[in-house]
């Protein structure tokens, strides 16, 4: 009886990052408890009912899983054929901002969309779309990048005249984050450093300028190096977001438990929710959060790394390029609720309170994991090419078989052995 078939290495398929996905569940998890935490009390004194903003971010939440599900399940290879076309919806998204009855203000800036009752942030769709391009180009010049200027040039004067697009909205701190995962992933891409340092020292003297041409950003800036100066008007957010800090010890106050919330620190459940994390949970509690997201970048750029063992550029870079993302804002968010960087405007990955950021996070995450998945399922379609015997291997086997055994050869020469002489083949 024949012995069944192997599993044809074209019909195996792969799973996703265990680690990663826990550490996605987990960070999603506390980030519906957390805006649950620090949005009622506020959304009560405004009269929006107790639920509002939870039952906001729950939606949101559902439709960003959603799009991490397509994200999921959609081949990486279809991604990379429309490098161009995100990248021309980057502009699309920044320009549409300003076309009367689409695009709205909000607190003074012109950042959002109005897409039938509810308004989408477009540059976090720009974010996730200028990563997918930007990835495609490194694969495409990955050669000339590393020695030629010119190629170099190229993918930096793009996110340049992004940002431009980005400050007349203004979204300064967007537009850092945007130039610094541009920087990173050329560099990533084998870019010459000596090539990188000028471009970086341009673009690093230029915002500057532009932040000092800004009364409210000079404003930001002299609150963050002494918040204690004016702690009732420019300084007052940092200085609350510090008491909130460090009334929460080593183990909080518990959940819940917070005061700050309670109409003292502003933009509790968005930008300053950390500041809200740690007064109910404590050091232990930060401990935990930052190790979720050193886990979380860690395996992503563990996977970027497998990729390009396997020759997979373009998933590697889009896998760099989203493990700098939700790392560097990461970091930008816990630094400005505690008092290290002046304040940016930009909500702790799929934490805070925010539907167009969650949606696009939740994308990016789904999109990710698609990369883990698709980078397991190589590595297992090579380790069964590798185990599977070669068809050429059979046949010796198989000729093998078919000759006589020593004894056989032996009989039919009448018990004679036949000896290698001198200078034949043995």
């Amino acid at each position: 009886m024949a012995a069944p078939q192997a599993t044809k290495y074209q019909e195996l398929g792969g799973r996703v990052d265990v680690p990663m996905l826990c550490a996605i569940g987990v960070l999603l998890a506390l980030g519906v408890v957390m805006v649950a935490s620090s949005s009622m009390s506020y959304a009560v004194m405004t009269g929006q009912g107790a639920f509002y903003y939870i039952n906001r971010h729950l939606l949101f939440l559902a439709v960003g899983l959603g799009l991490a599900a397509v994200a999921l399940r959609t081949e990486i290879k279809q991604v990379e054929k429309y490098g161009y076309v995100f990248l021309g919806l980057c502009f699309l998204a920044l320009v549409s901002v300003w076309i009367p009855g689409l695009g709205h203000s909000v607190n003074g800036a012109r950042r959002w969309v109005r897409v039938g009752p509810l308004g989408f942030q477009a540059v976090e769709a720009v974010k996730l779309m200028f990563i997918v391009w930007l990835s495609s180009y490194l694969v495409r010049y990955r050669d000339q990048i590393g020695s030629s200027l010119k190629t170099l040039l190229k993918p930096l004067g793009i996110a340049c005249a992004l940002v431009f697009l980005l400050l007349l909205q203004p979204d300064f701190g967007s537009s850092a984050l945007l130039l610094a995962i541009t920087l990173c992933m050329v560099w990533l891409g084998g870019a010459n450093q000596r090539h990188i340092v000028g471009p970086a020292i341009v673009m690093g003297v230029a915002m500057g300028f532009i932040a000092w041409m800004e009364p409210y950003r000079v404003k930001r800036l002299t609150s963050f190096l002494d918040p204690w100066a004016d702690q009732f008007d420019s300084g007052f957010q940092l200085v609350q977001a510090f008491i909130a800090i460090g009334r929460g010890g080593l183990d909080g106050v518990g959940l819940g438990g917070s005061i700050l919330k309670l109409d003292y620190l502003p933009e509790a459940h968005t930008d300053f929710i950390f500041s809200v994390y740690a007064e109910e949970f404590g050091f232990i509690g930060v401990c935990l959060l930052v190790l979720l997201f050193g886990i979380l970048t860690w395996r992503a750029f563990r996977t970027g790394l497998g990729c390009l063992e396997l020759n997979r550029p373009f998933a590697a870079y889009c896998a760099f390029g989203l493990g700098l993302w939700i790392s560097i804002q990461a970091t930008v968010s816990v630094g400005v609720n505690l008092g290290l960087l002046p304040t940016k405007g930009l909500t702790l990955p799929l934490i805070s309170s925010g539907g167009s950021s969650l949606m696009m996070t939740c994308t990016a995450m789904g999109l990710l994991l698609r990369i883990s998945y698709e980078l397991d399922r190589a590595r297992r379609q090579r380790g069964e090419r590798t185990d599977a015997p070669r068809s050429d291997d059979a046949g010796v086997a198989a000729r093998d078989e078919s000759r006589p055994s020593a004894a056989q050869a032996a009989a039919r020469i009448g018990g004679r052995r036949i000896e290698p002489k001198a200078g034949a083949p043995a």
